[in-house]
This record gives C-alpha cells, structure tokens and sequence, in this order.
C-alpha cells in the first residue's frame, strides 16, 4: 500500500509536528513500507485458528495467603531511620 504526501502531513498535524519536505518523502515511504508488511500478512490464511490473546494458559504464581505472625512493633522501630511516638516518621510527599 502506498502512502500519500497528504496522509503524511495529516498524520504530523495529528502528531502536532512540523516536517520538512525531505522528511515528508521519507516517512511517506517508511509508512507504505510498513503498511506493506501487513498486506503480507493478510495474506495468510488463517481460517480454522482461534483468536487467542496469549499463547500460554494462564497460572497463578503467587504464593498462598497465610498468615503468620510480624514483627513487634518495638524491632521494627529500631531498624526505622525516624520515628514519632511509636510510628515511622517520612518525609513529607507534598508540600
């Protein structure tokens, strides 16, 4: 498929960029080339194959929610850089 000057410049307005006339040429034959790589791909027959959205089946890796018991408040305050009347103390995100 080949691609117009017209369609290049409509699509740099969209993209909301200037081109320069060597530019233009240059992308207008990127783009057909790029859009003939897909004709070849409409050419393959693909009657009889499901759509498929991955290729393998779907496992969860996660490990099992178990509970189990954390660490006391005091050991975790020792290893906290700043702390505050028994909370970790941050800097503030916004100011």
């Amino acid at each position: 498929m080949s691609i117009d000057r017209e369609t290049v410049l409509h699509i740099a307005k969209l993209a909301r960029i200037a081109l320069t006339d060597d530019e233009i040429e240059l992308f207008r034959s990127q783009l057909s080339d790029i859009l003939g790589h897909f004709d070849v791909l409409d050419g393959i027959d693909t009657d009889g194959i499901e759509p498929t959205a991955q290729i393998l089946p779907l496992e969860n890796v996660f490990a099992p929610d178990v509970s189990r018991p954390s660490l006391p408040q005091a050991e975790v305050l020792k290893l906290a850089p700043l702390t505050d009347d028994g909370y970790l103390r941050v800097r503030a995100v916004l100011e």
